[in-house]
């Protein structure tokens, strides 16, 4: 006798495979704990606590590079040394991990789930032993075996796990969740090759290579091989099975996603919460018979096929396979979550009509709303729930963060490719109809909220989805009028038909501890030792930096306030002359603008700014180019590699940076820098260095922004528009810090009204800046016609304004230039922004959260 396949139940539903990482002991009779397997005191003796001290990490460290390096003292260079040192704080992490899981398990209480398609986490070797405060006795013993602490830091590769604003965000929310000891925890993607990175050609041009941050040991993750679910693509889909609103999707592909963890530490806690990434790998990967056959490539399509889900971040969507892809990884990240976190609710053994009171699912944007109709999926199809029923378990389980207010940035997946991809998600969308009956006969109304879009092909619109299927959605700046702006404009329709009360805000934060603990040491050191509160304090309580405004009329502190900066100063050009073989005059006004390149960020007129500084240099006497303030100009950041524009800009700023550095006449007053291949650990050299950084978004196009916060919380200066977070942050620390200019929100629909129906030519509304246009298509900086689609945007269409503000940002420069010849008022001001950022912590935004959506509450581990 032997076991027969049953070819019939080949492609159908199974059942999760899933491990023990949520275990609870078993009680006995008398409500103690049972151990559970061998001799308690065996174990109990055995039980390991964190390596505090210089003995216990030695042995620690020591051991790593025994066991799990292989390696010996005269065999182990900076790179197994900095994974010694990273697998020996892991353990201490783990420890503290395991800890954390066994009380929220015990408590059972509600929990929040993070969804997020980018974490931008930076280096985790230093913010680790920040958060543990072991940093001390881990440089003590690495100095004392031999090694630089400092040099083991620097051969840690940023994980390649996000590209912008929305990723770090997310990482200052895992790390503030921890901190304030509140039960959190993130879901995304291990993305094996990161965005891409990037290079400089010759010419100029951005050039995209693979990431390869996993090429080594990656001592901060844990695989766990035992959490892996089935996620299908593809195959075919049945309703109403046996009369019911049951359906059953089958065949198709298979891919199993695998988790990995990575701890997040909380500061001076033992809270230790969890990012759970998701890697992909087939079924089954490698076909045999194909392979015997001589099939070769047949053989391995599965395994490239499934491995392609989880390669890079956001595949170049302009072709039908890129797009595939990305959705693909939208569905199989948002699949496997769901089905972790619906496995860890089972556990509890409560109904599933209490699921809200338990999960709450935070969509960090439109990219995981395919949530939504899969979590309808599991509980209709797999759970025998009724739909009103599973509906309403869902529109109490999720919460929505927009971040965008432009129209054309709202995201929307093509009909067709669903119905291919996930044909029962595709009949789930299409029976949500849940506005129909508040405004019969209205079909203009119907049409705008319409989950579909009418076109040719029709359209998923996935904000609507994310609205209607969550409980509350919140846009995330106040006073810069986005969250306004999404109740009155984008989905306005929807608090016409759900109420105001559905729609919220939570100003954007950022984490102290990264933001300024870690990347200005001195000026942490500097505050602690001002406003006499101990660290580990006013870092959780970022208020306290008020204290600072006592102190900004002391001369002997605004030096040493000014001494910390020209350190900083010092350290990035260091790191650029180290890194990119160029030299930086650290005496001159640092000014920097590092973001995403996007048109609508405007790194277009920064740099126009800088060409039309270059021309009136030029034009000046030796005499008067003295009187001048020297300025060096830095930029960095990555363009998607299909938009072509953004990168146009790159090219425009690399070799504008070569004609004006050249220049004999000019090199002395004014320098420009891109620094490629932007990174969150370039960012950490850059912000402490920066007298003044440029947030100079067209109005009513930023959402927020967090970099802004970043630079005032460093005591660098503001120049930007009236837009985004900059208004909130205009209002804590006084108008009089912060230079705007530029043209308002309300005046931005008619002034492009104007230009597409009455335009004016450039040479009318700006002569400079139509000088500097020339001066581009002349060829002074090379490759003469290659701009003019760039430039095109600027003298036609200009849809983000440059014409109509560049006058008013030139004299904003101007006014720069004066008030930074003032040091000590300069100074002043620095101090004040600083003092007044305590608002702009993500503690603060994560407690919002906490308390005004997720409705869970902090629990400490003893």
């Amino acid at each position: 006798m032997t076991s027969v396949l049953d070819v019939a139940k080949i492609g159908k539903p199974g059942r999760p495979r899933h491990g023990l990482t949520v275990y609870i002991p078993e009680q006995d009779e008398n409500g103690r704990e049972k151990w559970p397997r061998g001799e308690e005191k065996i174990w109990r003796n055995n039980l390991r606590s964190p390596d505090t001290d210089v003995p216990s990490i030695a042995r620690s460290f020591v051991n790593h590079v025994q066991t799990s390096l292989a390696r010996q003292p005269h065999n182990l260079n900076d790179l197994g040394a900095y994974l010694a040192t990273g697998l020996s704080v892991r353990d201490n992490l783990l420890l503290n991990w395991n800890e954390t899981q066994i009380h929220m398990n015990r408590t059972a209480g509600k929990r929040a789930y993070y969804l997020s398609l980018e974490f931008l986490m930076g280096r985790t070797l230093d913010n680790a032993l920040l958060n543990l405060g072991l940093k001390d006795q881990y440089r003590e013993t690495i100095d004392r075996l031999g090694f630089n602490l400092e040099d083991l830091i620097d051969q840690e590769r940023d994980a390649g796990l996000g590209n912008g604003g929305l990723g770090r965000l997310a990482a200052c929310y895992l790390d503030s969740s921890s901190t304030q000891e509140l039960p959190v925890w993130g879901y995304g993607l291990r993305y094996k090759y990161g965005i891409f990175q990037q290079l400089i050609s010759p010419d100029g041009q951005q050039l995209e290579a693979p990431d390869p941050w996993l090429e080594h040991l990656n001592p901060w993750e844990v695989s766990r091989a035992d959490v892996q679910y089935e996620i299908r693509f593809y195959g075919e889909a049945q309703k109403y099975v046996n009369g019911t609103d049951r359906g059953v999707w089958y065949g198709g592909q298979e891919v199993l996603a695998i988790a990995y963890d990575v701890t997040i530490p909380g500061y001076d806690t033992r809270n230790t919460n969890n990012l759970r990434l998701w890697g992909s790998m087939p079924k089954r990967g490698f076909d045999l018979q194909s392979f015997n056959a001589g099939d070769y490539e047949h053989a391995i399509e599965s395994s490239n096929g499934a491995a392609a889900i989880t390669s890079v971040l956001y595949p170049n969507d302009q072709t039908t396979f890129g797009k595939e892809l990305r959705l693909k990884q939208q569905y199989f990240w948002t699949a496997a979550s769901l089905a972790d976190i619906m496995r860890r609710f089972r556990n509890l053994g409560k109904p599933l009509i209490e699921l809200p009171d338990y999960i709450a699912i935070q969509l960090n944007d439109t990219h995981p709303t395919l949530a939504i109709p899969e979590l309808m999926r599991i509980l209709i199809d797999e759970e025998d729930l009724p739909w009103d029923v599973a509906w309403h378990v869902v529109t109490h389980t999720f919460f929505f963060t927009n971040h965008t207010v432009l129209p054309e940035a709202l995201e929307k997946w093509p009909v067709p490719l669903i119905e291919h991809l996930l044909p029962r998600h595709m009949q789930i969308i299409y029976d949500i109809v849940p506005v129909e009956h508040k405004f019969p006969g209205d079909n203009d109304r119907l049409a705008r909220m319409s989950l579909i879009e009418e076109n040719h092909p029709k359209y998923v619109r996935m904000a609507h989805l994310a609205c209607i299927g969550d409980r509350k959605v919140n846009g995330v700046a106040e006073a810069s009028l986005h969250s306004e702006l999404v109740r009155t404009t984008i989905l306005k329709d929807f608090v016409d038909f759900f109420g105001v009360s559905k729609f919220g805000n939570v100003t954007n934060g950022i984490t102290p501890r990264r933001w300024l603990a870690q990347c200005n040491p001195g000026l942490t050191d500097l505050i602690t030792k001002t406003i006499k509160i101990p660290k580990n304090v006013w870092l959780k309580d970022l208020s306290k930096l008020e204290e600072l405004l006592n102190y900004v009329e002391d001369e002997d502190f605004r030096e040493e306030w000014a001494a910390v900066k020209q350190a900083n100063k010092e350290r990035l050009a260091h790191y650029v002359r180290v890194t990119f073989g160029l030299d930086v005059n650290t005496k001159a006004m640092f000014d920097v603008q590092i973001k995403r390149l996007h048109e609508y960020k405007r790194q277009t007129l920064n740099i126009l700014g800088v060409i039309h500084r270059y021309l009136t240099l030029k034009a000046m006497s030796p005499s008067e180019r003295k009187q001048v303030t020297p300025r060096n100009v830095f930029f960095a950041g990555k363009a998607a590699p299909g938009y072509h524009i953004a990168k146009l800009t790159i090219r425009l700023i690399v070799n504008v940076a070569r004609v004006v550095n050249a220049d004999p006449d000019t090199r002395d007053y004014l320098n420009v820098f891109f620094l490629p291949d932007y990174s969150v650990s370039m960012a950490e050299i850059l912000i402490p260095a920066s007298d003044i950084s440029q947030h100079i978004s067209t109005a009513g196009t930023e959402a927020s922004g967090t970099s802004n916060m970043k630079f005032c919380l460093n005591g660098g200066l503001l120049l930007g528009t009236v837009d985004g977070a900059n208004i909130e942050i205009a209002e804590e620390v006084g108008s009089e810090n912060v230079f705007f200019f530029g043209h308002l929100t309300p005046a931005v629909e008619e002034l492009r009204y104007q230009h597409r129906h009455h335009p004016v030519p450039v040479e009318e509304k700006s002569p400079d800046l139509a000088r500097v246009l020339d001066q581009i298509s002349s060829g002074l900086f090379g490759d003469e016609g290659v701009y003019e689609p760039l430039l095109n945007t600027i003298r036609q269409a200009d849809h983000y304004l440059i014409t109509d503000d560049f006058d008013s940002y030139i004299e904003a420069l101007r006014i720069v230039d004066d008030e930074y010849d003032d040091r000590t008022e300069w100074i002043k001001k620095s101090i004040r922004t600083t003092a007044k950022m305590g608002k702009f912590s993500s503690d603060r935004a994560i407690q919002d959260y906490a308390q005004e959506y997720w409705n869970i509450e902090s629990t400490k581990v003893q």
